[in-house]
């Protein structure tokens, strides 16, 4: 009977790591690792949101860049970079993201310096649990689709 709960208990500690593991979702565009795209939800009625990444991973020996995005949950999707200055935050539209080679570049929520995708004209609300398609451009790498999970922030993700 012990050794019945044992493989059990060892059963449900594997496939409950599986599990974990099946959340964590990455793309790979050529050179380049796209690392977790996520975006958090939104209120009814909110017409932007924000789609984020853990990180872009240049794998290459060559530089390239994000230089657009496009998806049908939005009218438009710009690149946008976040700012300290003086202690005030900053965002502002940029044509493009450099990606060493050999570096990674992170779009996460709250970061202070940083990017992420800003979906504009949203067509409805973005809610836990749903996923949506995000086109990536990108000079060398081409365009790659990523799914975008919208998830919940984490009690902790916005830190001062």
């Amino acid at each position: 009977m012990k050794v019945n709960q044992l493989s059990a208990l060892a059963l449900a500690v594997c496939l409950g790591g599986f599990a974990q593991g099946a959340m964590a979702h990455a793309l790979k565009c050529g050179d380049l690792n796209v690392a977790h795209p996520y975006a958090m939800p939104t209120l009814a009625g909110s017409k932007v949101g924000a789609a984020y990444f853990i990180a872009i991973k240049n794998n290459g020996k060559e530089a390239d860049q994000l230089v657009g995005a496009k998806s049908d949950v939005a009218s438009s999707v710009e690149i946008h970079e976040m700012s300290l200055d003086n202690n005030v935050m900053k965002m502002r539209a940029v044509p493009e993201v450099q990606l060493p080679a050999g570096y990674e570049v992170t779009f996460k929520h709250g970061q202070a310096n940083g990017y992420h995708l800003m979906l504009i004209d949203l067509k409805k609300p973005l809610k836990q649990g749903d996923k949506f398609p995000v086109t990536l451009k990108f000079n060398r790498a081409g365009e790659c689709q990523a799914d975008v999970w919208v998830e919940a922030p984490k009690p902790d993700a916005h830190k001062h």
